[in-house]
């Protein structure tokens, strides 16, 4: 029997399809945008990844002065916190010498906690990287994720962790399904599920109970 979160994503995959996340080159490029896009919009984030012009790299991020780095970011917004997060998280990635497979090798619980031991990483920023970097199977949960369960309704919690593990409990515990997922939330969330919403067209304005939040 397939659970109604299932159906939900069924819904929105066969409407959206593929929207290709997470928007980036390389994973390091992931972890930087996952440390910039706090707090701002992501127009704003390449805004600011375009002012390093094709050269993001670890060494770019450990070698620049945090002078000139907050000034590269400044467009994300937070420039002087995020300058020092996107140092702590690249000093982090250098432990592991930039190897991706040896950061695969870990366990997911194991890296996860470790990530968030990092300055400026908090649950969703170590999520994001996670997920969209390392290809771990983690559900990220963000603001337009607790206003879609608080709408529909579904009852999955009011905490990050509360959510996160329903997500995680009613999907396949899969990193494509997981990354497909929250894509496809946040982007019926732009579209459809705003503050102000507009259900017209929404493919699950049907079966949404439509509760303000």
């Amino acid at each position: 029997m397939i659970r109604e979160l299932e159906k939900i994503y069924q819904t929105l995959y066969s409407h959206y399809g593929d929207l290709c996340w997470w928007p980036a080159n390389t994973p390091f490029e992931v972890m930087a945008g996952a440390i910039l896009t706090q707090n701002t919009a992501w127009t704003n984030v390449e805004k600011a990844l375009e002012r390093f012009n094709g050269n993001l790299s670890p060494g770019q991020i450990l070698n620049l002065p945090i002078e000139e780095l907050e000034e590269i970011i400044r467009p994300a917004g937070f420039y002087r916190q995020k300058s020092r997060y996107l140092k702590a998280v690249t000093e982090w990635f250098m432990k592991y010498d930039y190897d991706i497979d040896l950061i695969k090798s870990r366990s997911l619980p194991d890296i996860r906690s470790e990530l968030l031991q990092v300055r400026g990483v908090g649950n969703e920023t170590a999520d994001s990287i996670l997920l969209y970097a390392f290809d771990f199977p983690t559900f990220v949960v963000d603001a337009y994720t607790m206003r879609f369960f608080n709408r529909f309704p579904i009852n999955a919690g009011k905490t990050y962790m509360e959510v996160k593990n329903f997500c995680e409990g009613e999907l396949p515990r899969n990193a494509e399904v997981y990354n497909h997922f929250h894509a496809l939330i946040v982007h019926n969330g732009k579209k459809h599920c705003k503050k102000i919403m507009d259900c017209a067209g929404c493919p699950l304005e049907e079966h949404c109970e439509k509760i303000p939040v």
